[in-house]
C-alpha cells in the first residue's frame, strides 16, 4: 500500500512538473507576443525622435547626391544639366528615384510645401531604420541569450553616429539599413530564419544603391558560398539570376534618366579606383581608419567592443571578419571619410552587448557611463555642430515671397562658400534665382582650377572680375564669417549690408567659418 501511494504520489509530481511546463510554454509564447509589439513601438517612437533632433549637416552627398537629384526628377528645376559627374554617368539614379516618389506623391496632392520635401524623406529614412533596428533584434535574440540580445539592443541604439546618421539621407545610411535587414536572412551559425534569396535581394539591393557595399558582404559571401552544400546550384540559381536582375533593373533605370547607355557599376569604379578621382576630395594616411576613424565612428563603445572580442571571438568570428575585412579595404583607398565604414557599426554591437552581458557587477556604471557620453555627442553634432548651412537656407527661403512681387528687383543670390556647403533647391522649392562656387573633379587631364579654388585665390580680383557692372551684381551674398574681411571694400563699395548673422560651428576650420552671414544690397 505504501509503495503504491508513493507511486502515486510521484506520479501527481510529474503531472504537476508536466502541467507547469506546459503553462509556461504558453505564457513565453503570451509573453512574446507583447515583447515583439513593444519592441516595434518603442523603435519607431525612438527613431522618429532622432530624426527630429537631427538638424545639423554631415557632409554634402546627404543632399547633392539625393534631395537635390530627386527635385530636379519631379520639379525640373534647373541647374542639374551642368554637373559633371552625372554627365559622366558615376552616379546612380535608383537611391533618388525612392525620394522622387515620394516627392511625385506630394506633387499630386498638390502638398508639395518646403517642410515636407524637406521632413518626409528623412522620417522615411528613419521609419526604415526603425525596421532594420527591430530585425537586428530579432536576430540577436536568436544568436544568443536574452541577456545578451537586450544588451546589444541597448549598446545599437544609443551608439551617437547610428543617432547622427541612420536618419539623413545618405547612400551610407541606406546602405547600412540594408545591410542590417539582409544580416538578419543571412545564414550566421546558429540563425534559424535564413534565406539565401531574401539576403541575397537585399544586398543586390544595398549594391545598387552604394556600388562600395560589395566590400562589407564579400567575406560573408565566400562564407555562404565555402558552407553551401550544393554550390553549384547556389551560383546558377542564386547568385547569378539576382545578381544579373539587380544589374538589369539598375541599368535601366539609369539609361531611361541620363537618356543614354550607361552602368554607373562600371564607371564607378572606373572614375574612383582606376582613374582616382575620388583623391579630388581629399586624402588620408594608408592607418587613418585605424587609428582615428574607426575610433570616433565606434565611440564610446571602442573597450567595450575590444572586449567583448576576447569573450566570443570563436562565436562571431565571422562578423569581426567581416569587420577587420571592410577597414583594411578601406584603408587601401585614398580618400577616406567616417560613414565609409558605417555599414560595419551593427556588426561591432554584437560584441559590445557581449561585453556589458558578462560584466555582471559593473553592468550598470558602464551602460550609465554608455548613455551618457553617446548622449552627449549625439545631442550635440546632431543640433549644433554645422547647422548653419541648414539653418541659412529657411533664410533664402524666404526671398521666394519677394520674388512674387513685381515692384520689388528679382532676388539673384550668390554663395561664396565651398562648393556644396549647403542644400539647395530642395531646401527652397521655388524658381529662385541661385548660383554657387562650382568645383567638379577633372575627369581628364587637363588639370584646370574649378571656379572655388580661383575665387579662394583672390576674392576681390573674382569679384570684380565677374560683376564689372552694377547692374550685374547679386541681390544678396551668403558667405562665412572668415571671408568678410578679405572682401570688405567689395562690400562697403557696393552697398552690401549684413542682414543675418547664423551660427554654424564653434570648430571652425580653413574656409570654414563659426558663423554665416547674410548680405542683402540696398
Amino acid at each position: 500500500m505504501e509503495t503504491l501511494r508513493a507511486r502515486l504520489k510521484f506520479g501527481h509530481k510529474v503531472d504537476d512538473v508536466k502541467l507547469r511546463k506546459r503553462k509556461s510554454q504558453l505564457y513565453s509564447k503570451e509573453d512574446e507576443c507583447p515583447l515583439n509589439t513593444r519592441v516595434v513601438l518603442f523603435s519607431v517612437v525612438f527613431r522618429l525622435v532622432n530624426c527630429f533632433l537631427v538638424q545639423t549637416s554631415f557632409v554634402p552627398d546627404e543632399y547633392w547626391q539625393s534631395l537635390e537629384v530627386s527635385h530636379h526628377m519631379v520639379f525640373k528645376y534647373p541647374f542639374w544639366e551642368e554637373q559633371i559627374i552625372w554627365k559622366e554617368g558615376i552616379r546612380g539614379f535608383s537611391y533618388p528615384l525612392f525620394f522622387a516618389l515620394i516627392y511625385k506623391i506630394l506633387y499630386f496632392i498638390n502638398y508639395d510645401s518646403v517642410h515636407l520635401l524637406i521632413w518626409l524623406p528623412r522620417i522615411t529614412q528613419a521609419l526604415l531604420a526603425a525596421f532594420a533596428d527591430v530585425k537586428f533584434f530579432f536576430l540577436i535574440r536568436m544568436l544568443e541569450s536574452h541577456d545578451v540580445a537586450k544588451w546589444t539592443f541597448f549598446c545599437h541604439l544609443c551608439s551617437w553616429f547610428t543617432w547622427y546618421c541612420c536618419t539623413r539621407t545618405l547612400s551610407n545610411s541606406m546602405e547600412t539599413t540594408i545591410t542590417s535587414l539582409a544580416l538578419f536572412y543571412f545564414p550566421l551559425p546558429g540563425s534559424k530564419s535564413h534565406c539565401s534569396k531574401k539576403y541575397l535581394a537585399l544586398v543586390a539591393l544595398a549594391v545598387v544603391v552604394r556600388p562600395t557595399a560589395l566590400i562589407v558582404w564579400f567575406p560573408l559571401l565566400t562564407y555562404h558560398f565555402w558552407q553551401a552544400e550544393n554550390k553549384l546550384r547556389l551560383i546558377t540559381h542564386d547568385y547569378i539570376p539576382i545578381g544579373t536582375l539587380a544589374v538589369v533593373i539598375s541599368t535601366v533605370i539609369d539609361c531611361l534618366f541620363y537618356g543614354k547607355w550607361t552602368m554607373v557599376q562600371f564607371n564607378f569604379l572606373k572614375f574612383n579606383v582606376f582613374h582616382g578621382v575620388a583623391d579630388f576630395y581629399g586624402s588620408h594616411p594608408w592607418h587613418w581608419y585605424f587609428s582615428q576613424g574607426f575610433a570616433v565612428v565606434i565611440g564610446p563603445h571602442l573597450p567595450f567592443f575590444l572586449h567583448g572580442c576576447t569573450l566570443t571571438f570563436k562565436r562571431h568570428k565571422l562578423l569581426l571578419a567581416a569587420v577587420i575585412w571592410t577597414i583594411t579595404v578601406y584603408s587601401l583607398l585614398p580618400h577616406k571619410e567616417f560613414r565609409f565604414i558605417y555599414p560595419v557599426l551593427p556588426f561591432c554591437m554584437v560584441f559590445c552587448g557581449t561585453s556589458l552581458a558578462n560584466l555582471k557587477v559593473w553592468r550598470r556604471a558602464a551602460a550609465f557611463l554608455l548613455i551618457v557620453t553617446n548622449l552627449a555627442g549625439a545631442l550635440y553634432t546632431g543640433l549644433i555642430h554645422q547647422r548653419g548651412t541648414l539653418d541659412v537656407m529657411s533664410h533664402v527661403q524666404t526671398l521666394c515671397g519677394i520674388s512674387s512681387i513685381s515692384s520689388h528687383p528679382q532676388p539673384d543670390v550668390l554663395f561664396l562658400m565651398p562648393c556644396h556647403s549647403t542644400p539647395y533647391y530642395s531646401h527652397v522649392h521655388c524658381p529662385l534665382k541661385m548660383r554657387f562656387l562650382e568645383c567638379p573633379p577633372d575627369l581628364g587631364d587637363r588639370g584646370d582650377i574649378d571656379e572655388a579654388d580661383r575665387f579662394y585665390s583672390d576674392p576681390l580680383v573674382w569679384l570684380r572680375t565677374s560683376f564689372p557692372y552694377k547692374s550685374s551684381l547679386p541681390t544678396h551674398l551668403v558667405l562665412f564669417d572668415v571671408l568678410e574681411k578679405e572682401i570688405s571694400v567689395f562690400l562697403q563699395g557696393n552697398n552690401f549690408v549684413r542682414t543675418a548673422e547664423i551660427f554654424h560651428t564653434h570648430f571652425p576650420e580653413g574656409r570654414v567659418g563659426g558663423n554665416i552671414f547674410i548680405y542683402g544690397r540696398h
